[in-house]
Order: C-alpha cells, then structure tokens, then sequence
C-alpha cells in the first residue's frame, strides 16, 4: 500500500504542479488578467470569468483559438503562441482561482422566467444544476449578463460554432426573451 501511495504521488505531480499557484504559470496568465481581471475574475462585462472555471473547459477554448475552431481578434493572436503544456497550465491556474459574485441587477420576474426556460431546455442536463459546469462544459453561473446574452446569441446566429452543435441547436429555439430571461437568471446563480 506504501508503494502504491508513492507511485500515485509521483504520477500525479506533475498535475498538481499546474494547479498551484507556479510563478511561471502566474506569469503566462498575467496578460489574461488585462481582460479577464485579476485571477480571473472579471472586472468587464464584456469578458468572462475565468476563475473556478473547468481546466478542460479553458484548455478547449484556447485550443479552438488557436487552431482557428473559434475566432475573436483579440483572443485568437493571444492563444496563437501557446503550446499545449501553457494551455493546460492555464486552465489548471484558472481553475485553482476562487470566482468573486458580480453584481447583477436583475429582474425577478426574468430570472424566475429565465429558470422556466432553462428546465424547457434542459439547461442542467450539461451544465450541470446550478450551472457549475463539467469538464469541458463551461461553469456559467455567475458570468455577467451581457456575456452570457452575447454568447447565446452567437450561438444562434451560428457567429461561433465550436461546440459540436450542441449549443447551436439549442439556441436556435430561443426567442430574444428568452436570451434575456437565461442570461439574467444565469448571472444571478452562485
């Protein structure tokens, strides 16, 4: 049993090594502080939370705006350099970070009309209750309204599409209401 324990310590350096708080990771994620905020927290609702986010979910991303499956001019020349050690390092440290609650104004009658639409569409059955996330499905709980909002109208719009037609499909069936109504029912979960 006492070698047993060595062996999965060994094994399973080099994972935690991503997930400490590394000053040579911190300093890969330093130029993502400029928009995603400080360890990863958002300060611009233009710009995700990545603190707490799924390590999978942002070695993905930046996978996707590398190889050209997810296009933004600012975040397409960003990931270009990284390889795939900075990539998994970075989802390891923004996964490590603790998520600070924004400041969503909302309207009750939308959030509650947002949670309605949510369990229509089975919002859960991914994101899993509370919007936490799973591996490569993005912890959305919490993220501002406006990012949320943007994120389902490009997937409608077909604007991004790098999610195997999952998301695509389900916003296809989504009135303008009910982006509003998910995005502030969303924002407001912790």
């Amino acid at each position: 049993m006492r070698n047993l324990s060595f062996v999965l310590a060994i094994l399973m350096a080099p994972v935690l090594a991503y997930a400490q708080d590394d000053p040579g990771v911190r300093k890969k994620a330093e130029p993502c502080f400029a928009c995603h905020g400080p360890n990863g927290n958002s300060q611009n609702p233009a710009y995700p939370i990545l603190a707490g986010q799924s390590w999978r979910y942002v070695y993905i991303e930046l996978k996707d705006f590398k190889e050209g499956r997810r296009n933004d001019p600012v975040m397409s020349p960003m990931a270009a350099d990284l390889s795939r050690d900075d990539m998994m390092a970075l989802g390891n440290f923004f996964a490590a970070q603790k998520p600070v609650s924004i400041n969503a104004k909302a309207d009750g009658a939308r959030v509650e009309a947002g949670r309605k639409v949510s369990d229509a569409v089975l919002c859960p059955m991914c994101h899993l209750g509370g919007f936490v996330g799973q591996n490569e499905i993005p912890r959305v709980a919490g993220q501002y309204p406006q990012y949320i909002k943007k994120q389902l109208e490009d997937f409608k719009a077909k604007r991004r599409t790098n999610d195997a037609g999952n998301m695509t499909s389900v916003a296809a069936t989504l009135s303008d209401d009910d982006i509003e109504n998910l995005s502030q029912y969303i924002a407001n979960l912790n």
